[in-house]
């Protein structure tokens, strides 16, 4: 993984203690602990329809859905230092180390007021599954796979008039390609542990949300 070059002597205090390492892990609580975290990740590849059911999850149930690139974003937006810092790594072609983009997930977690958390488009690959646990003492409940072909998820993709500008056939692809890459090892990794539901997205919305919505009638 690139990382970016140390912060100069320059830099504001609080944004080089951001990216100078990932903070210490943190135990797990106890699973009767009132104030622990549930998590739930919500994986699939572009266009599988994750966004509309984890909307429909958040309008229902109540939990808290927290996507890793918005909170990114935002970051970037806010400017702060450690937010310019980020935004610069990116410019740059640098890979935003994974201890910074927990930290903002982990801080919404903590400002929400809330428990129960649905999150977005995370981890990406093993190693932000693992550094995940590690730093927040955080397994999660189960994974929410939305299985869907990669025809399917193309055509979607294509038929979408959002004005995205990197909804085009080569972008789309190389995106299923690094979804494949990087983000079934992790599938794989919780599968083994009986921890993922797969659930088959090449149907209606309404039908596929049949089938989500029964996992969390007592989440």
């Amino acid at each position: 993984m690139t990382v970016a070059e140390p912060p100069s002597a320059g830099c504001a205090p609080a944004a080089a203690a951001e990216l100078a390492g990932p903070p210490k892990a943190t135990p797990p609580k106890a699973k009767d602990d009132p104030t622990r975290h549930k998590v739930v990740f919500v994986l699939g590849g572009p266009g599988s329809g994750k966004g509309t059911q984890s909307a429909r999850l958040v309008e229902e149930f109540g939990v808290a859905h927290l996507s890793a690139g918005d909170l990114l974003r935002a970051h970037m937006k806010s400017g702060s230092p450690e937010g310019q810092m980020v935004a610069d790594m990116i410019k740059n072609g640098q890979i935003v180390p994974s201890h910074v983009t927990i930290s903002l997930l982990q801080r919404a977690m903590d400002e929400s007021g809330k428990h129960k958390f649905l999150i977005d488009g995370f981890p990406r690959n093993e190693e932000n599954r693992a550094s995940f646990e590690k730093q927040t003492g955080i397994s999660p409940e189960f994974v929410l796979f939305f299985d869907c072909p990669e025809e399917v998820m193309e055509r979607r993709l294509l038929g979408r008039n959002e004005g995205r500008t990197d909804d085009n056939i080569e972008t789309i692809r190389k995106r299923f390609h690094v979804f494949i890459d990087s983000s079934m090892p992790v599938i794989q990794y919780y599968d083994a542990l009986g921890k993922v539901a797969r659930i088959n997205a090449d149907r209606p919305a309404e039908e596929v949300y049949t089938e989500v919505r029964r996992l969390f009638m007592e989440f």
